[in-house]
């Protein structure tokens, strides 16, 4: 069984993330405007210019860095959506051919392929997650058994064709826990993350010192919008614990037609 790869922000719950790095930013704007102050203080009537292209530049590679690691986590988002309909496709192919098994063998695989979707539905909450995984492994063992034993009697093109499917069923299953659990964005990319937002807000502090005695309000919009992304990309980055979650529409259409 894959365990899983937990992310750096991992310990702290999802709707923390915002709040935090506004603040995070907010004492680094504060930092930033403080510095500027002193050195204006002991400079006196010879004033140092303002950073603004070197302000600007610090911002624009913060806004490359969100823009990336954006990307990065929506594109495995799309990836573990895709691979919730290839995995539905795979269990309904193995569900179909195996109307053209002989009886027990029919009955039996059909019960363990409903059986098995009931449960892949039932992982999608957090807290049933490693139950899920568990039972999902001991089905497939159980289905492959099936095929063996089926195998050695028979090995006619529809078994050859029921044992693809199975095997298609269980490599899917191996790929959604490797996009969903092992597949998370790299420490050193937070990390990297952070200490960029820390420096570009101390220097839009650092710049507003230099050129006035008060602090913009346009800073913390500026500091909101720069939350809100890293915030979607900590959600986007947490499977089946955020406000994003896959759809598993699929699956739950693949049951109803099981069902009728």
């Amino acid at each position: 069984m894959l365990t899983t790869n937990a992310g750096l922000l991992d310990p702290l719950p999802l709707w923390t993330i915002l709040p935090i790095t506004a603040v995070v930013a907010l004492l680094s704007v504060q930092l930033g405007f403080k510095i500027a102050q002193s050195r204006r203080n002991r400079t006196g009537d010879k004033p140092e210019a303002p950073p603004t292209g070197m302000v600007g530049a610090t911002l624009a590679l913060l806004a490359f860095m969100l823009a990336f690691t954006f990307g990065l986590a929506s594109s495995r988002f799309e990836a573990r959506r895709q691979l919730v309909q290839s995995e539905a496709n795979a269990i309904r192919t193995t569900y179909l051919r195996a109307q053209l098994l002989p009886d027990p063998i029919k009955t039996e695989v059909q019960s363990m392929l409903s059986e098995y979707v009931e449960t892949r539905i039932a992982g999608t909450q957090t807290d049933k997650l490693a139950a899920a995984i568990a039972k999902s492994e001991e089905l497939h063992k159980r289905l492959w058994s099936q095929a063996v034993a089926l195998a050695e009697k028979d090995r006619s093109a529809i078994t050859s064709l029921f044992v693809q499917s199975i095997n298609q069923v269980i490599e899917l299953h191996s790929q959604r826990l490797m996009a969903g659990l092992g597949s998370r964005i790299p420490a050193a990319i937070w990390i990297v993350l952070y200490l960029l937002i820390i420096l570009a807000m101390s220097a839009v502090g650092y710049q507003e010192g230099m050129t006035s005695q008060r602090r913009s309000i346009a800073v913390v919009m500026l500091i909101l919008g720069f939350s809100a992304v890293l915030y979607l990309i900590a959600d986007l980055d947490r499977p089946g614990r955020g406000w994003l979650q896959v759809n598993q529409e699929s699956m739950v259409e693949l049951r109803k037609s099981m069902d009728s």
